[in-house]
């Protein structure tokens, strides 16, 4: 068992991956997202944070790191799956520093390796039921009747931002955050490439925990 972090391009499944960590392994899923979202909102922090996020601003590194730091004593020596919490170089040596203060290791920083054209179809190409919420792809997983939820037969729609537009700067943005902190773990021997296109995501679970 690894702590990991994941570093993964829009669509290449780092949510379906992280879950079945969680599910499979026991790992501890640690995301930027949830500790904010989680913070009381009736606490001066809490209070904070809001005003921040209705401001449009992005909450403050600092801040950020407090609640992570938080987060790692709690779980108490349990292995854990860190999802958004370092997005460039900066937060990447605040994440070394933190850790090293708390005498943890983060083993395995995780890049999920999947080529553009297929990125691009499973972005564009997704649509979802909106009563159940079952997930299909145009491409990849179509459902038996065209644009109808194979469980409810509700009709299927599809996300305003899932368009090529859209997805070429999310994967632009991506790749000039993910490059240089690639270049920073891998200086540190902590990068792991896992092939993201291989036949079932059990088997890139499975790399991701034996390799």
């Amino acid at each position: 068992m690894k702590n990991v972090l994941f570093i993964a391009p829009p669509a290449a499944g780092k949510g379906t991956q992280s879950d079945m960590l969680v599910k499979n392994y026991g790992y501890v899923h640690i995301s930027t997202g949830d500790l904010l979202r989680n913070v009381d909102i009736n606490t001066d922090l809490g209070k904070r944070i809001r005003e921040i996020q209705a401001s449009g601003h992005l909450v403050e590194d600092e801040i950020v790191f407090r609640l992570l730091e938080d987060k790692l004593k709690s779980i108490k020596g349990n292995h854990f799956l860190l999802d958004g919490c370092v997005r460039n170089v900066k937060q990447a040596s605040m994440l070394e520093d933190l850790l090293s203060k708390l005498d943890v290791k983060l083993d395995a920083v995780i890049v999920l390796d999947v080529p553009y054209d297929v990125l691009l179809k499973r972005a564009i190409g997704r649509i979802s039921c909106p009563r159940c919420k079952s997930i299909y792809n145009k491409f990849f997983k179509k459902p038996i009747k065209v644009d109808v939820c194979d469980n409810c037969n509700e009709k299927l729609v599809s996300r305003n931002d899932d368009n090529e537009e859209a997805f070429k700067v999310r994967y632009q943005t991506y790749l000039e955050n993910a490059t240089p902190l690639m270049d920073f773990y891998d200086k540190l021997n902590k990068l792991i490439k896992v092939d993201g296109t291989k036949d079932t995501d059990k088997k890139i679970s499975e790399t991701i925990k034996n390799d």
